[in-house]
């Protein structure tokens, strides 16, 4: 992995800040100039309109849609492969959370999408998600720039690129969303919620349909 420099800019973060108001379903992730990283949770209420049509690619090259969360519970989030903190510490924690389901946890899919088409193809999309201590199974997508910003748009995700050159980082949205076998968002689950809390979300979600 690449050594990573954040740089700061503050009037980006604040374009973000604004879209994440906007939204209200949104945890945003901001690089810090000494490298390390901060979040806010905003609640939302009530069932958004979450989701929709797209179109990627996943970690085999296969174009895939919108249909790839059929008939299955889903939790889908946004990230990228040269995530220092956030990324690797939420595929830990929904790991963690599929152990703590026990036997439900069979019906349920993880997605991962890329917000860094630039740098994650899909064999490096592969490879991340291979690493020791994430879920099996991990479904990763990208796409072009165009297809990555429609599947973001859908989901009421925001993202932003910072900084220049290789050591560029990503600031984006931290929400985990809990998708129903019919495709519709059941939840909005937060990246520090914790196993347990995060299993019981889930497990009322179910409950309800």
């Amino acid at each position: 992995m690449m050594p990573r420099r954040s740089i700061l800019l503050f009037a980006g973060a604040c374009v973000a800040l604004a879209a994440i108001v906007a939204v209200g379903t949104i945890v945003m992730v901001t690089d810090r100039e000494d490298g390390s990283l901060a979040s806010g949770q905003i609640s939302s209420t009530g069932q958004p309109d979450v989701g929709g049509l797209f179109q990627l690619v996943n970690q085999d090259g296969q174009t895939v849609d919108q249909t790839l969360l059929n008939g299955k519970w889903s939790l889908v989030f946004f990230g990228f492969t040269y995530c220092p903190d956030y990324c690797p510490t939420t595929l830990q924690m929904l790991e963690a959370t599929k152990k703590a389901l026990g036997d439900r946890a069979d019906g349920i899919q993880i997605v991962f999408i890329s917000i860094d088409p630039e740098r994650d193809t899909p064999q490096a999309l592969k490879d991340y998600l291979s690493s020791d201590g994430f879920p099996e199974g991990v479904i990763g997508l990208t796409g072009t720039p165009e297809q990555v910003r429609a599947a973001a748009t859908a989901y009421r995700a925001v993202y932003q690129k910072v900084g220049e050159g290789e050591g560029y980082a990503m600031n984006h949205s931290l929400t985990i969303y809990l998708m129903g076998p019919d495709g519709r968002m059941r939840s909005a689950l937060g990246h520090d919620l914790g196993p347990a809390n995060a299993a019981r979300v889930i497990e009322q979600a179910m409950a309800r349909g």
